[in-house]
């Protein structure tokens, strides 16, 4: 079980339902269960295309994001992978033991030394490669922190950007968009004078799942402008929090124009698994346990969201409300918690007159914001509006579901394919 404390949640039947339809979610999203689906050890073969692998003299992997040593393993269980470096999430474990790999373990959702250090082994490992040699990019989400190669600012002030934009609320791609045009590595930029030939596999962590986006599209290409990263600092008006360097830079690429992220992708970019694939293997789950299934993906700041998956909750017995995607919070307070088990409290605050059900939400990559949980899962028992509208002033969600020993514990996923939910009756 990829669920740690499935037996001490299973309080009841339906509890016991909705957790195993979370479960085939979270096994959707291991990458043993998607790599082999496209590659043989001689080729990549996806969406009608063939990527012949087995002409090359030496076959390489780089591989970050939260994913970044699960890939590594599915990977090199299949093809004959010289040497390669794996950048995962400090904290998580390697999966990949051996000498074969460079493992780097640097931070997220700040970057910190080791992501620099971790940029810089990868820019020069990606430079030193032969025309007749082939390196397989494995790209998953959390990959904009873990590789982090600022420009012309310190790393001091990149941290300070990146906490900046997370307590805004934006999306991921207004912060990915700002996150490029303060890097050498983001955008393209790390492929862009490669002498060797690349594919990149990547498993999506994004609405619409744009390759732009994902890791900073770190080896594919960037259409967003110096002038949209401006745009987004006054959208959310949050440029007199912007250190005065930052702010330098932005504006001479403005009106310098040079040094603009890549236009164009240099290598072939193949998204081999999205949010969409949990949720077909959580409607499989619950339709065979027999459920009546409907699913939906929500986007979006967590308050315009709620509303949407209350409106889609059916009234009869036996039905199943499965969704996915990602919401963005705005963080309030200095409390424990996540988008996930906000969104389970807001559920609950706003279901209390309800028929009996049963609320469940969690990250797929087992990390709900600063909390140590993946989310919360709880029956819409009758609690204390004051009491949840307190926990939520104080963005403390997690220690709301301590109390009622609801929080979901999976510890590190290796996998990251956005976020998870389920709402049974």
């Amino acid at each position: 079980m990829i669920i740690q404390n499935f037996k001490e949640l299973s309080t009841t039947d339906k509890k016991k339902d909705c957790l195993e339809i979370l479960e085939a979610g979270l096994e959707a999203a291991d990458p043993q269960n998607i790599i082999p689906k496209y590659v043989t050890p001689n080729e990549i073969k996806i969406n009608g295309k063939v990527f012949n692998i087995g002409k090359y003299s030496n076959i390489y992997s780089v591989a970050f994001g939260k994913a970044g040593d699960s890939m590594t393993r599915a990977l090199n269980a299949i093809v004959p992978i010289k040497n390669g470096i794996v950048v995962i999430p400090k904290g998580s474990k390697s999966l990949i033991k051996g000498k074969k790999f460079q493992i780097f373990n640097s931070r997220h959702p700040q970057p910190d030394k080791t992501s620099v250090k971790a940029a810089k082994e990868v820019m020069k490992f990606v430079q030193n490669k032969r025309s007749d040699e082939l390196i397989i990019f494995l790209v998953s989400g959390g990959g904009s922190s873990l590789l982090a190669m600022p420009d012309e600012i310190t790393l001091d002030d990149k941290v300070h950007v990146t906490k900046l934009l997370l307590k805004t609320g934006v999306t991921i791609q207004e912060f990915n968009c700002i996150r490029k045009h303060l890097s050498k590595i983001k955008g393209g930029k790390l492929i862009e004078n490669m002498k060797c030939h690349g594919v990149s596999l990547v498993m999506s962590d994004v609405e619409g799942d744009d390759l732009s986006s994902i890791a900073s599209g770190t080896t594919y290409m960037d259409d967003t402008t110096y002038a949209d990263a401006l745009e987004i600092i006054d959208k959310y008006k949050i440029r007199w929090k912007m250190p005065t360097e930052v702010l330098q830079i932005l504006e001479k690429g403005l009106n310098e124009k040079t040094n603009e992220t890549p236009k164009k992708a240099q290598i072939e970019n193949y998204i081999v698994a999205t949010n969409k694939d949990c949720l077909e293997a959580m409607q499989k789950k619950a339709e065979d346990i027999g459920y009546k299934v409907s699913t939906m993906q929500i986007f979006g700041d967590i308050k315009d969201a709620v509303p949407k998956i209350l409106e889609n909750i059916s009234d009869n017995q036996n039905t199943c409300l499965i969704f996915g995607g990602e919401t963005t919070v705005k963080v309030l307070g200095k409390g424990v918690g996540g988008r996930n088990q906000e969104l389970v409290l807001r559920v609950l605050k706003n279901t209390q007159k309800s028929k009996k059900m049963v609320i469940a939400s969690m990250g797929t990559d087992g990390i709900d914001g600063n909390s140590r949980f993946a989310g919360a899962v709880i029956e819409n028992i009758k609690v204390d509006l004051s009491v949840m509208k307190e926990f939520l002033k104080n963005s403390d969600s997690g220690r709301f579901f301590q109390k009622q020993k609801g929080n979901i514990v999976t510890d590190f996923t290796h996998t990251n394919l956005m976020d998870i939910g389920v709402i049974l009756r």
